[in-house]
């Protein structure tokens, strides 16, 4: 992945239900955590043979045991996004080759959405989905 160049830093502030919610400003853009993610997970839904990236029903209740997010999004110490994708895919189709189209999905849909580059997509498979 090409190293970022992007200038930001983790902004917290007071939501309207006194919750803490993180920002991350880009030269003057505030843009919430819940929106790359979003942009991640669309992303990656789109690449041939992946089945699910927020995965609901049990299949995503035993993928998510411990985890509280399949997707995150925060900033490398170059400046660059740092993303983690935990996912379910359909049988049949080579793993490594899923892993890295959503590596490039997902590296691309960032820098064309927000202008900055991915540092690093890390890919984590945690379940096969196998056809009824």
């Amino acid at each position: 992945m090409p190293r970022g160049s992007a200038k930001g830093d983790f902004r917290v502030r007071k939501d309207g239900n006194a919750a803490m919610s993180t920002e991350m400003r880009f030269e003057g853009l505030d843009v919430a955590p819940g929106v790359l993610e979003t942009i991640v997970t669309l992303a990656a839904t789109e690449v041939e043979g992946v089945a699910c990236v927020d995965c609901s029903g049990l299949a995503g209740l035993m993928q998510k045991a411990g985890r509280t997010k399949s997707v995150e999004v925060s900033l490398a110490d170059d400046g660059g996004f740092a993303v983690t994708v935990h996912m379910s895919v359909g049988y049949g189709r080579p793993l490594r080759a899923i892993a890295a189209d959503v590596q490039h999905a997902v590296a691309d849909a960032l820098e064309s959405q927000t202008g900055h580059e991915a540092s690093n997509v890390d890919v984590f498979i945690d379940a096969i989905v196998f056809p009824q």
